[in-house]
This record gives structure tokens, C-alpha cells and sequence, in this order.
């Protein structure tokens, strides 16, 4: 398949790539910068333009473009180019593939499941939206896909994704020098869920959905079995063969980060299921987080 697949340079993308010629498909990004050459297409969402015409004939989209969520402290300038960097270039992707003649059968948009908000129990594809920023913003986010969805001969997949394990970057690759140094612990209580995915899983279920064809609307990444904060923490800490007794007090980041973004991304959790997935019955690599930790860090290179 000839598959295009924005934010490609970013830590999914770098992954997702990869995975795609190792499958034999031909993967195109999708750039900012003027394309060089038939692996590349033209956008740049903030102006409007993109090159309409290299998306005919595609046979997928995989759009995982948008600005880093926990990057910076979430000022109001910032909090409105999250949520304008997700639906502004969602927005132009959708309505450009509607119009086409011979429009890409697939799209997969990128989400998250920051959907569902904060909650200690169990949620799937089929839950209600929660509240708070980041329910707001992927609430957003998904209904900027709607030309897509409404268009005919296009199958739209959102791919609410969990707090992908990676070394190279992302929760883990933060995460990862405080405790070899000793240093990590337990956010708060440590009774927040983490619903985290391997990377191998996160790249192995996009290309599970970009193969299904029945497959449509949201679907969970993340790994079947949700950890506790502190579960997380301990397993971390003995992957790195550290101790992980002294908790992070939250004044600290919250300082550094803000109130609001501390609260929803490090005090509030999720404890969500991948139905979607285990009901077509995709089969994941790591389905515990001592599995995917020991993974994650032992590997050399970000592939899948």
C-alpha cells in the first residue's frame, strides 16, 4: 500500500515508518517543508495549503501531526495551539480527502484517551467523553475529521492512544534518567491509572487497523492489563534495577508545569481497555508493563 502518514518525523511516526517498509508498504510523509521527491507531499496546515492532488489515488492516511501535550506549561497560548495544531490540520486533511476524485479508502486520525478524562474505573470505546481540557481538546480533535467520515469510500479510524513506552522519548524517555539515578517514585498517591502501549504494540495497531478494513470509529491503544501509578513506578524501578521508595511531591511540577497540566496528565488517570482490539482479536507483544519496560529499554533502535 501506498500510505501517507503525517508527523513522521516525530516518535510514533519515526516508528510507524519503519514499520511500513518492513511490511512492504511504501510509506510517504507528509512535510512542511517543500516535498523532495514521490515519498513526499507538501502541507502546512497554519496557511491552509496543502497538495491536494498527491493524495488522489493513495490507499491510506495515517494522520498523527499535532504539538507535544506535555511539552510546555499550558499558558492559554499554548493550550490554543494544542488544540489548533490538532483540528486545524485535521480539518484541511479531511475536507482536501473528501474531495477528491479517488480519495485514500483509509484514514486513521490520530486521538487519544484523554477522551474519557479522569476515572478509576473501566472504560472502552463506547464510554462517554469525560471532562476537563483534554477531553474537550480530542472531543475537538475527532469531530475535525467529520468531512471524512461523512464522505463516502473513506473508512475513518481514531486512534485513541495510551502513554506510549518508548526510551526515545515521550513518559518513558523522561522518566527513564531520574530513576537510574535512583531518584524515581510515586506521583501523589500512586493510585492513578496508567493506561499505557508498548511502542511495538503502538505501531503493530495502526498497521492492524490500516489492514482491517471493518474496522472504524475510536479505537483504544493501549495494552490490556492498566497499571496503578505506583505499579508503574515499582516496575520501572526494577527494570532499572533501582530503588523507587521516596514519592515525587507534586508542588515541584506544579510549579514548573502549572496546576492544570499537572493535574490532568500526572494526578488523573484513565483505566482504559483496548475492546476494539481484543475483540478482532489483534495479539500484543507486551501485555504486561514489566514485558514492555524490559522491552523498551533493552532495545538499540526504534522499530518495530
Amino acid at each position: 500500500m501506498d500510505v501517507a502518514v503525517t508527523g513522521s518525523s516525530g516518535l510514533i511516526g519515526t516508528a510507524l515508518k519503519s514499520a511500513l517498509s518492513n511490511a512492504g508498504h511504501r510509506p510517504i510523509a507528509v512535510v512542511r517543508s517543500p516535498a523532495s521527491g514521490q515519498d513526499q507531499i507538501f502541507w502546512k496546515p497554519s496557511e491552509g495549503q496543502i497538495d491536494a492532488a498527491s493524495f488522489n489515488g493513495l490507499d491510506a492516511v495515517i494522520h498523527l501531526a499535532g504539538a507535544g501535550i506535555g511539552d510546555r506549561k499550558w499558558t492559554e497560548s499554548r493550550k490554543k495551539l494544542l488544540v489548533e495544531s490538532r483540528t486545524t490540520s485535521t480539518s484541511l486533511l479531511a475536507g482536501t480527502l473528501a474531495g477528491l476524485d479517488h480519495p485514500p479508502s483509509t484514514l486513521i486520525s490520530g486521538s487519544a484517551i484523554g477522551f474519557y478524562g479522569d476515572g478509576s474505573h473501566a472504560v472502552n470505546e463506547t464510554s462517554p467523553h469525560g471532562t476537563g481540557f483534554l477531553a474537550d481538546l480530542v472531543v475537538a480533535w475527532e469531530e475535525a475529521a467529520r468531512p471524512a467520515v461523512e464522505a463516502d469510500g473513506i473508512r475513518v479510524a481514531f486512534a485513541r492512544t495510551g502513554i506510549v513506552q518508548s526510551k526515545q522519548g515521550g513518559a518513558l524517555g523522561k522518566q527513564l534518567p531520574i530513576f537510574k539515578l535512583g531518584a524515581g517514585g510515586r506521583l501523589g498517591s500512586g493510585n492513578q491509572w496508567v493506561s499505557w502501549i508498548s511502542m511495538t504494540d503502538q505501531v503493530g495497531a495502526l498497521q492492524w487497523i490500516l489492514d482491517n478494513d471493518n474496522v472504524s470509529g475510536p479505537v483504544n491503544l493501549t495494552a490490556p492489563n492498566p497499571v496503578t501509578n505506583l505499579e508503574y513506578t515499582k516496575a520501572l524501578g526494577a527494570a532499572v534495577n533501582r530503588p523507587t521508595f521516596i514519592p515525587i511531591p507534586m508542588f515541584g511540577p506544579k510549579i514548573l508545569f502549572g496546576s492544570e497540566m499537572v493535574e490532568e496528565m500526572l494526578v488523573s488517570g484513565q483505566k482504559v481497555m483496548p475492546q476494539v482490539l481484543l475483540d478482532g482479536g489483534y495479539r500484543f507483544a507486551h501485555r504486561t508493563i514489566e514485558e514492555a519496560l524490559a522491552f523498551e529499554i533493552s532495545r538499540t533502535r526504534e522499530v518495530a
